[in-house]
């Protein structure tokens, strides 16, 4: 699998920005987001336009706590017209902000890496989730690279643990029962269901229940719930991983 650097990261998040803003552009902002229960494609814009700015603003600061984003004037347009722009202009904002600082400088994350590399690669994958959230709620068929998808899928297993606001997380134990998430790209990993939590690794073996998808960002999808696990081939214990994708949920 590719090892990303912090710069590579900054970069493929600005790339995601553009992108998400390409597919949002002249769109209707009140067609709602399927996957995003309660919201529209304006709420959804308007919550990753602030989380860049949000992100940028702690990272500049290097901030050693976490800033309230429900305080800060993040420039959201009046006009719902001008939503695609703003977004758009705040791939600038948090590139910069990325580029000035050390990525192994301390700042406040919610994740495990407290250093300023983790805000590069969480905005990454963080545009490219909701760039496919657009994209589903517009009919258009969402894509995820295959490098993305695989350090997508690692990403969120390694932030996973962390999502304390998701307390039926704490319930990802078991007695050894093991999911396998395989890919046709032959990248696959196995997590492990213990006592006291989970853990993974890289892995191509068979689990209790094995998914397989023609990529990486297949499986990326159906980690953040945006795809079923019936557009899936799904081998072994169907219900374990049922049960894990009701828990599992960020």
């Amino acid at each position: 699998m590719r090892q990303w650097t912090h710069a590579e990261y900054t970069d493929a998040a600005g790339r995601e920005i553009e992108r998400m803003a390409d597919v949002v552009a002249k769109q209707d902002m009140s067609v709602p987001v399927p996957t995003c229960p309660g919201w529209d494609v304006g709420a959804l814009v308007a919550h990753t336009g602030g989380v860049h700015r949000w992100a940028a603003a702690m990272v500049r600061d290097l901030a050693e706590r976490r800033y309230d984003r429900e305080a800060m004037d993040l420039g959201v347009p009046e006009d719902r017209a001008g939503y695609a722009a703003w977004l758009r202009e705040g791939g600038p904002i948090l590139v910069e902000a990325l580029r000035a600082q050390d990525p192994a400088a301390p700042v406040w994350v919610w994740g495990g890496d407290r250093h300023v590399r983790w805000w590069s690669r969480r905005q990454l994958h963080e545009t490219a989730v909701h760039r496919v959230d657009a994209e589903i709620a517009l009919g258009m068929a969402p894509e995820i690279g295959e490098h993305e998808g695989a350090d997508g899928v690692e990403e969120f297993l390694d932030n996973l643990p962390y999502a304390r606001w998701r307390p039926r997380i704490r319930e990802l134990t078991g007695e050894g029962e093991t999911i396998s998430l395989q890919s046709d790209s032959g990248a696959g990993w196995v997590i492990t269901l213990n006592p006291d939590g989970f853990s993974y690794e890289r892995s191509q073996q068979p689990g209790t229940v094995t998914v397989r998808a023609a990529s990486s960002g297949d499986l990326m999808l159906l980690a953040w719930n945006r795809r079923r696990s019936g557009d899936y081939s799904v081998e072994g214990d169907a219900s374990l991983l049922t049960w894990w994708l009701e828990r599992a949920c960020v």
